[in-house]
């Protein structure tokens, strides 16, 4: 198994993401540079990480939806390959309409960063195969802009069809219905603020993110 992480001026999780993933599964991880024009052969995964791509000038996320890579990550997501935006990389799918909805400043106006308990609201997803039969989880979030927003008609679809995949119980940032993660109407691209690649170990205080990473593989 293969996954590529990509990284950008500003990303501050790649090397968790890394570390995350061949820890939990045993895959091959290249790290992928921005202005990089291919992926490698064979990806199973893409990860976009958490951290502050291009300084979060404009808008969260945008500039980095324009990197030259981005376009091959768009293809390969088109062709099902599964991919992962976590945190910023959530920010960047949102940005590329790879998934729908923006993410705003946090209702509190204030950067949060802290454990948080979240419920698997759909295991049948290819990111979520391995928490069958648990219905709670626990990540870390650390965002400014964490607040997911999409129109009620967006809202309604996304819930009626099965594409929220997690949900805060406690919401630590105003995330409209409570949204943590959402996927794609194929299923094989995922966008969630919390990280499970700080999640993967119980000495972190949750191995429970390792379950994600090992599915996502395990799909493939």
């Amino acid at each position: 198994m293969k996954a590529a992480v990509i990284v950008f001026p500003g990303s501050n999780c790649d090397r968790d993401c890394k570390v995350a993933i061949e820890r939990s599964t045993g895959a091959h991880v290249d790290m992928v540079w921005h202005a990089d024009t291919a992926l490698p052969d064979g990806v199973d995964l893409i990860v976009l990480p958490g951290g502050f791509s291009y300084g979060d000038y404009l808008r969260c996320g945008a500039m980095a939806s324009l990197s030259p890579i981005m376009g091959e990550v768009k293809a390969a997501a088109e062709r099902g390959v599964a991919t992962v935006g976590i945190c910023n990389g959530f920010q960047v799918l949102c940005e590329m309409r790879l998934l729908p909805g923006a993410l705003l400043r946090n209702e509190t106006l204030k950067y949060v960063c802290k454990s948080v308990e979240l419920e698997v609201v759909n295991s049948q997803t290819r990111f979520t195969a391995g928490y069958q039969g648990r219905r709670s989880a626990v990540m870390t979030v650390g965002n400014g802009e964490g607040n997911f927003f999409a129109d009620d008609e967006t809202l309604d679809r996304l819930e009626g069809e099965g594409q929220v995949v997690f949900r805060y119980r406690k919401n630590p940032n105003g995330s409209a219905r409570d949204i943590a993660g959402i996927v794609n109407g194929r299923g094989n691209v995922l966008g969630l603020m919390p990280h499970p690649d700080r999640a993967f170990e119980a000495e972190l205080g949750s191995a429970d993110g390792a379950l994600l990473f090992q599915s996502a593989l395990a799909s493939a």
